[in-house]
């Protein structure tokens, strides 16, 4: 999962990088920039309240200008179909999702190649699609392929390879594959653990979804350790409120949030390096 905070800090970054590129273009492109950021911002407003559908053409209006700006292959264009597709996917319209899912995925193999790490989420945002439509055997290729890429990029004890294993976890759970769960979800964890702290809510989060495992199977007397107050707070509280099996739907978004964050970050920078060599992103449509 994500939190509010961290949906936040994206946002308003995102927000920022389009400003910063605005004020860099010709003024001839401004009043388009403005429109562009008013429809960004106005549907991410809406999505945030859970008004998904009255986001929708405010975030497709994003999309087409941000089409026109850039032009329909670029990096920041793929931001935009990304975001379109989290949000049908939240609706549940997966049809619609689907094709605009993979057709950003397309734009950052073409323009990062097959192995860069933001490859491996945007695979995986399109495994959750596939995971949440209950379409397993598309799923799994998608998922195994972004954990390679990351275990080759970040390394195999990264936070985000963490994330990938329970993603995968999850999916051989949903499909009653337990044995193939298991050792994921404990290397999940014990990444975590090491990388992030025990009362990391991700934490929280893993030993749920290792304790629905053991629940899955019969086996309450590997669950019960796990329900122990000196786990801490987040352990407790998350298998109180969790108590029944994880939703691989909402543990599949923290991929998509990871894309999300990691693309915006890479947008400031070139953003920055455009600025100190006193170039604009609209000289070549780029």
């Amino acid at each position: 999962f994500a939190s509010r905070g961290e949906v936040a800090v994206f946002i308003a970054r995102m927000v920022a990088l389009i400003l910063v590129i605005s004020w860099l273009w010709p003024t001839s492109l401004r009043a388009q920039s403005e429109a562009l950021d008013e429809a960004y911002i106005e549907g991410q407003s809406l999505y945030q309240a859970g008004r998904y559908e009255q986001a929708i053409p405010f975030w497709r209006k994003a999309l087409e200008l941000g089409e026109r700006e850039f032009g329909p292959d670029q990096e920041i264009t793929a931001i935009f179909l990304n975001n379109l597709a989290l949000l049908y996917k939240s609706q549940g319209r997966y049809a619609k999702a689907e094709p605009i899912s993979r057709r950003a995925l397309a734009i950052w193999e073409k323009e990062l190649g097959p192995e860069h790490p933001d490859i491996a989420t945007s695979l995986n945002n399109l495994a959750s699609l596939y995971t949440a439509k209950g379409d397993y055997a598309r799923a799994e290729p998608l998922y195994e392929r972004a954990l390679a890429i990351w275990e080759k990029a970040l390394g195999p004890e990264h936070p985000a390879v963490a994330t990938s294993l329970n993603n995968l976890a999850l999916l051989y759970q949903a499909q009653g594959d337990y044995a193939r769960a298991e050792p994921l979800y404990e290397r999940s964890l014990a990444i975590q653990e090491k990388a992030l702290g025990p009362e990391h809510p991700d934490v929280a989060t893993s030993l749920s979804n290792l304790a629905s495992l053991y629940q899955a199977e019969g086996d309450y007397a590997l669950t019960e350790p796990l329900h122990e107050p000196s786990l801490g707070f987040w352990a407790t509280l998350a298998l109180a409120v969790r108590g029944g099996p994880a939703d691989p739907y909402s543990a599949a978004d923290v991929g998509e949030q990871v894309h999300d964050r990691s693309h915006h970050q890479q947008r400031d920078r070139q953003a920055d390096q455009h600025f100190d060599q006193g170039q604009g992103f609209g000289s070549n449509d780029a």
